[in-house]
C-alpha cells in the first residue's frame, strides 16, 4: 500500500504525461526560437524544412526518440506550424485495426502532418499497412477472403509522418528505415531548464527569481515536463506561505517538503539505493526482487527511476543484476563495505 504522498511523488518525477500536465498546451512553445535546447536537432530540422518549402514538397518522414517529457510532441507541433500544415494527433495503441489507420490517412490533405506517439506500440498488421503509405503514398487493402480476396490500392495525398518513441530499439527495422529524418532528443542541462522554468513562470503569471528558477531546474532530472510540474507545486507552497515571489529559499523549502533532494532524487530513488546497499550488499540484485523489496512496480522502476540513476552513475545494469556504484554510496552517506569495494573494483576494471 502506498500513501498519497508517495504516489504523488512518483507522478511528479515521471516523464510520462498525467493529470499534473493539464496546462501543458499553454506552456508549449510555438516556434523554433521559443523552443529551448536540442540545438543540433533544431538546426538540422530548420535546414530540412527550409529545403522542403523551397521545393514546394512535404517534409520527409521524421522519427523523434528519447526519454519521455523532452518535447517530442511540442517539436511535432512546431514542425507542422513551420511547414504551414495541419497536424493530426494519435498514438500507437489507439490504432487497433488497419481500418483505423486507413480512415486517418485518407482524411489527410496535401502536406498534412500525422503525429503518432508511442509508435513502437503499433499493432504488427497496422505497421505493415503503414509501409506502403510512407513509401508510395498509397494504401494496400485486401478485400474479401480466400480465393475471392483481391488487393485494392488507394492513392494518398503526400503527407509527413512524425513518429515519437521512448524506445527506439523496439521499432522494427522496416519501419525505422522508412523515416528519412531521425532525431535523438537528449536530456536538458540545468541552465536550459532554468530558461524553460522562467518562461513557464511568465506564462503562468508566477513571479520567480533567477535563483529560484535554477533551484527548480537542477532538481528536474533533465526533463522539461518535470520542471514545469515542480514549478506549479512550488507555486502552491509559496502562495500558501504568503510569498509573492518564488526565491531559491522558497523553492528549496518546497522541494524538501516534497522530499526531492538536491539531485532530484525522491524517497523511492533513495529506497531503491538503500535496499541495494543494505539488503543486497550493493548488489547484484534482480529487478523483480528489487521491486518486491521496495514494494514498487517493476515497470515504474524500469521507466521512471532506473534511467536517471544510471545517468547519474549511481546504478549499473549487469548480466547478474543491478549494482550500486560508488557515487550512490557517497550521496547516501554510507561507507562502502569491503565486499562491495572488491566488486566495484572488478566492475571498474571491466569498464
Amino acid at each position: 500500500m502506498f500513501d498519497d504522498r508517495s504516489e504523488e511523488e512518483g507522478f511528479l518525477l515521471s516523464g510520462e504525461k498525467n493529470d499534473y500536465d493539464l496546462e501543458e498546451n499553454i506552456l508549449r512553445p510555438k516556434t523554433m526560437e521559443e523552443y529551448v535546447g536540442q540545438d543540433k536537432v533544431k538546426e538540422n530540422l530548420s535546414v530540412y524544412m527550409a529545403a522542403a518549402r523551397s521545393r514546394g514538397e512535404a517534409l520527409d518522414h521524421v522519427l523523434l526518440y528519447g526519454p519521455p517529457g523532452l518535447g517530442k510532441t511540442t517539436l511535432a507541433h512546431i514542425i507542422a506550424a513551420t511547414m504551414g500544415a495541419q497536424i493530426k494527433l494519435t498514438s500507437g495503441p489507439a490504432i487497433e485495426r488497419q481500418g483505423d489507420l486507413a480512415a486517418i490517412l485518407s482524411n489527410l490533405n496535401e502536406g498534412d502532418v500525422l503525429f503518432i506517439d508511442e509508435i513502437h506500440r503499433l499493432n504488427h498488421t497496422v505497421e505493415e499497412t503503414l509501409y506502403s503509405a510512407m513509401e508510395d503514398y498509397a494504401l494496400d487493402i485486401i478485400v474479401g477472403k480466400g480465393p475471392m480476396a483481391r488487393n485494392i490500392r488507394l492513392p494518398l495525398k503526400r503527407f509527413t509522418l512524425i513518429g515519437a518513441t521512448t524506445r527506439a530499439g523496439m521499432l522494427s527495422s522496416p519501419l525505422r528505415d522508412r523515416f528519412g529524418i531521425i532525431c535523438r532528443l537528449d536530456m536538458y542541462t540545468p541552465s536550459e531548464l532554468q530558461v524553460i522554468v522562467t518562461r513557464s513562470a511568465r506564462v503562468l503569471g508566477i513571479s520567480i527569481e533567477k535563483d529560484g528558477a535554477y533551484e527548480i531546474a537542477r532538481r528536474s532530472r533533465g526533463t522539461p515536463r518535470i520542471a514545469n510540474r515542480l514549478l506549479k507545486r512550488v507555486r502552491d507552497f509559496s502562495h500558501v506561505s504568503g510569498s509573492r515571489t518564488v526565491t531559491a529559499r522558497d523553492a528549496d523549502a518546497a522541494l524538501r517538503r516534497m522530499e526531492i533532494d538536491e539531485l532530484g532524487l525522491d524517497e523511492t530513488d533513495r529506497n531503491l539505493l538503500r535496499a541495494l546497499i543494505e539488503k543486497f550488499n550493493g548488489g547484484p540484485a534482480g529487478l523483480e526482487t528489487l521491486a518486491a523489496t521496495i514494494n514498487e512496480d517493476v515497470n515504474t522502476i524500469l521507466d521512471v527511476y532506473e534511467p536517471y540513476l544510471i545517468q547519474l552513475g549511481f546504478l549499473a545494469r549487469t548480466p547478474r543484476g543491478r549494482i550500486c556504484l560508488k557515487g550512490a554510496y557517497e550521496h547516501m552517506g554510507i561507507k562502502i563495505p569491503e565486499a562491495a569495494r572488491r566488486q566495484l573494483s572488478v566492475f571498474d576494471t571491466e569498464d
